[in-house]
Formats: structure tokens, C-alpha cells, sequence
């Protein structure tokens, strides 16, 4: 099988849908400001480095245990799908498109349906109460993820991703790296010149 890679935030859309989701559901219900001084020490205890990215994680949804949670997707695509890049369009799109991101499944599953992304991968949250659910699908774990998906393998054509840093994992899968800058123009690098060794090394 033919495939294409693409990370999701920053690469399909021009911002964090996660963060960008909470921001939107504390102005469409005020009422969550009251959680503030729960996430101001959640962020502290992150930035000082006392808890670790996946414990940040586990919590950072929590006000989703507050809200209509499928509504306020729904508006939120209603509002934001007309940022998705262009070139991303399913009528644009050459290949099976596989994604893989570390956003929320409940948040992507509804953008996902609406741009008939073939498979959607991404970190697991209970939907009722925002808590992550295993692992943070970031680095190596989107690797992970995506063998556990294709478990007899397939041919990854393209990888997509806006992060040379975090997304090396997966661009050592493609034969072809493409970077995506932050307007959303292409930009196609060699993965041995990128990194200094050939991938999959």
C-alpha cells in the first residue's frame, strides 16, 4: 500500500488545535474561567519542570468534563476548517492519507471525518473527562502507533510535518521529507542531509 504521512497541527491547519480549542471554549462558555487557578498551577508545575509532559497532558483537558464537549467541536470546526490549508483538500490529495498527531482524538475525529482522512492516529483521551489515556502520540510514539496500525507494513510515500525537531521519527519512514513553514508553502528536504545519517538508521 501506498501511503502518505502528515502530522496535523501547524502542518494541516497554521496553529495548535488543542490550546487554540481550550481558548475557544473559555469565550463560548465564560463560566470556565473558574478553572483558572487550577491550570495557572498546572502550567507552573510544568514549566518548573516538576511534572513531565505526559502528567501535563493528563490534565490539560479537563474542562472538558464541563461542556457539551461534541457541540463545542463541532462549532469549533464550523469556525476553523476554512484554515486547514489548501493543498490538503481531499480533492488535492494523491495517496491513502494516514495522520498522525498528538492533538486529541475527540477533537480530531470531526475534522478528520470532514476531510475523509483515511486514518486518523492520534493521543487518546477519556471524552467525558479530558484525562489522557496512555501514551502522548509525540516522537517515537507516532511511530509506534502508526507500525501498530500497518502491522504488515506499507510504503510511505511522503511525510508531512512543520517540526524538524519533534517530527524526525516519522520523517525517517518517507522516502520523500516534506518541512511545511508557517504559511503553508512546502518545503522538500533530503532526511540524510537533514539529520546526518540515512533513515531508519
Amino acid at each position: 500500500m501506498d501511503l502518505d504521512i502528515y502530522d496535523f497541527d501547524k502542518t494541516i491547519v497554521p496553529f495548535d488545535s488543542g490550546s487554540t480549542f481550550l481558548l475557544f471554549c473559555v469565550r463560548k462558555y465564560p463560566y470556565l474561567i473558574l478553572l483558572l487557578p487550577f491550570y495557572l498551577v498546572l502550567g507552573a508545575l510544568y514549566g518548573l519542570r516538576i511534572i513531565g509532559l505526559d502528567r501535563f497532558k493528563r490534565h490539560i483537558f479537563a474542562a472538558v468534563r464541563f461542556i457539551p464537549l461534541e457541540k463545542a467541536v463541532r462549532a469549533f470546526w464550523d469556525k476553523h476548517e476554512r484554515d486547514v490549508f489548501p493543498w490538503f483538500l481531499p480533492e488535492r490529495r494523491a495517496r491513502y492519507t494516514v495522520v498522525i498527531s498528538a492533538s486529541p482524538d475527540f477533537l480530531l475525529r470531526e475534522i478528520a471525518e470532514r476531510l475523509k482522512i483515511d486514518v486518523l492516529l492520534c493521543t487518546r483521551h477519556d471524552a467525558h473527562t479530558g484525562t489522557l489515556l496512555g501514551k502522548n502520540c509525540r516522537g517515537e510514539e507516532k511511530v509506534r502507533r502508526f507500525q501498530e496500525a500497518f502491522p504488515d507494513g506499507a510504503h510511505v510515500c511522503t511525510v508531512y510535518s512543520d517540526s524538524y525537531r519533534h517530527d524526525r521519527p516519522i520523517f525517517s519512514l518517507g522516502e520523500r521529507c516534506v518541512h511545511i513553514e508557517k504559511d503553508g508553502t512546502q518545503t522538500e528536504f533530503s532526511y540524510a542531509a537533514q539529520y546526518g545519517e540515512p533513515p531508519n538508521a
